[in-house]
């Protein structure tokens, strides 16, 4: 399996600050799968620049993005993925909003979506590391049976 992640986040990307999200994703699939290839990407919230990565997806078998999904004026990841996506996968992020918004009403303010582009997976998560390992925690149960169908493997 061959995984990019991109972590969006201006002040990280001006070295303000360390992406932590980006690292814990991969920290996490690499926990899940023994053999996976990770590439990460830090870039600033530019729509141009998520779309130039989100165009190289054909080159990987999962795409997850870290930041942008919430509701300030900067977060942009859903309405330059969405555009971009052939079949919208809505019900595990509609899940992983559900089941921790009973618990912090906040999490229902994500925006997160996923879906496929050709055949690859694309997930697009919030920024802070908690949230990601929520949503990843979730996302790894499926992912191995959602790359495989996305790839057209019969695997029922």
């Amino acid at each position: 399996m061959k995984a990019l992640i991109v972590t969006l986040s201006d002040r990280a990307a001006r070295g303000e600050y360390e992406d932590r999200s980006g690292p814990e994703i991969e920290s996490m699939l690499r926990a899940a799968f023994e053999a996976i290839a990770v590439e990460r990407v830090l870039i600033g919230d530019e729509p141009a620049e998520l779309r130039s990565q989100i165009e190289r997806t054909a080159e990987f078998d999962v795409v997850i993005t870290t930041g942008g999904t919430g509701i300030s004026p900067r977060d942009i990841t859903p309405e330059v993925v969405n555009p971009m996506l052939d079949k919208e996968i809505p019900g595990i992020m509609e899940f992983i909003r559900t089941k921790h918004g009973e618990r912090l009403p906040s999490a229902l303010l994500s925006r997160s979506i996923a879906g496929v582009i050709g055949t690859t997976l694309v997930y697009t998560l919030p920024g802070s590391v908690k949230a990601v390992r929520e949503y990843m925690t979730e996302i790894i149960k499926s992912l191995d049976h959602a790359v495989q169908t996305a790839r057209g493997v019969d695997v029922h």
